[in-house]
């Protein structure tokens, strides 16, 4: 969903260090462009659209293709390091019903429940660990860690939401050496998607589980027919937070290669994606809201006629959302589902 801004206007100081960023050129932001798929190597790609920044404005064109070969689905070019520090720089609002969101979590914690009480379990992006503090209901006596490139795990951990927090990411260098074959449980949800290379991120999170522990994912599928359907109006297909869409068959190739074994892979649908597409769309139309990266803040008739026409248009966002809501129960079983869920257990040592 789009953001909104804390305060009805940013600080001219946050606006002039973007800016200040901005005038060095957004080119840098992106790399080449792919003439092969990053998962198989095909040269045979078709590019599916080309897409502003719908969700928050931010200045550019990014490009999404897909492999004709293995079906995977990618940002091309991809965003280089500045890109990703410029882009991903500010952490996401939180967005959505609170209920729900607790609801998910505590399905996925739920899960597990056949594979035992884990000792220690980490998660992986854990921002203000949300999810530990879901699944603690489920296994109480479980020792959580967090890892997120955020400050907020440490937050997390003062609340004594976490054991153990670390502000990095699964391949910044020498985070995981300490940390090898250390856990039960590594869980990555929503994490795959986000980031540059989702095969080292494999690896390095594979590492960190024991022989006979397990791996929780749970990613988009961008083998849903709502992908097909909404196009780049889908929530997945956001430009440009998602860099890497991976169908279900790929993930479960390459965990196997890995020396995991898949014991539960569940098709899962949350209800959003005529709600969050009817709002990409129309907030695509209206008058833009502030922001750090706009050199001229709107007017307050630009603000008020934005106000106005949101304010007339919710009865749209809000049928969109009785719509997603009484069609979940129907579609979480078909085609149309947006969203699975992979346990793998891990057989042999990593190497």
């Amino acid at each position: 969903m789009p953001s909104s801004p804390a305060a009805p206007q940013v600080t001219a100081r946050r606006r002039a260090a973007c800016l200040a960023e901005l005038a060095h050129g957004t080119e840098r932001f992106l790399a080449p462009r792919r003439a092969q798929c990053p998962w198989c190597g095909s040269p045979r790609l078709r590019t599916r659209f080309r897409v502003p920044d719908l969700l928050q404005g931010r200045p550019g064109t990014f490009g999404v293709d897909v492999c004709r070969d293995c079906a995977h689905v990618f940002q091309n070019p991809r965003l280089t390091p500045a890109g990703l520090a410029f882009h991903f720089g500010d952490p996401q609002p939180r967005t959505g019903d609170p209920r729900a969101s607790r609801r998910r979590m505590r399905a996925t914690a739920r899960a597990m429940l056949a594979y035992g009480e884990p000792e220690g379990w980490l998660d992986v992006g854990t921002g203000d660990a949300d999810f530990p503090e879901a699944a603690r209901a489920f296994f109480p006596y479980t020792a959580f860690d967090g890892l997120d490139p955020t400050p907020r795990v440490l937050r997390a951990r003062a609340a004594d939401r976490l054991e153990e927090a670390w502000v990095a990411r699964l391949t910044t260098p020498g985070i995981t050496d300490g940390l090898r074959a250390r856990y039960d449980v590594v869980s990555l949800l929503h994490q795959l998607d986000r980031t540059p290379d989702p095969r080292a991120d494999l690896r390095a999170a594979l590492s960190l589980v024991r022989p006979g522990g397990h791996l929780l994912i749970e990613l988009p599928d961008p083998t849903s027919t709502f992908a097909t359907i909404l196009g780049r109006w889908w929530p997945a297909h956001t430009q440009p937070r998602h860099l890497h869409l991976i169908p279900p068959a790929n993930l479960r190739a390459e965990l196997e290669s890995q020396g995991c074994a898949i014991v539960r892979t569940d098709r899962l649908h949350t209800p959003h994606d005529l709600t969050v597409a009817t709002t990409l769309a129309l907030t695509h139309v209206l008058p833009p809201q502030d922001a750090p990266w706009r050199p001229i803040p709107p007017s307050e008739f630009q603000q008020a006629l934005r106000a106005a026409l949101g304010y007339a248009t919710a009865p749209l966002t809000a049928a969109a959302a009785a719509t997603d809501h009484a069609l979940a129960p129907l579609l979480r079983r078909t085609g149309f589902a947006n969203t699975y869920r992979m346990i793998a257990r891990k057989i042999r040592p990593t190497p």
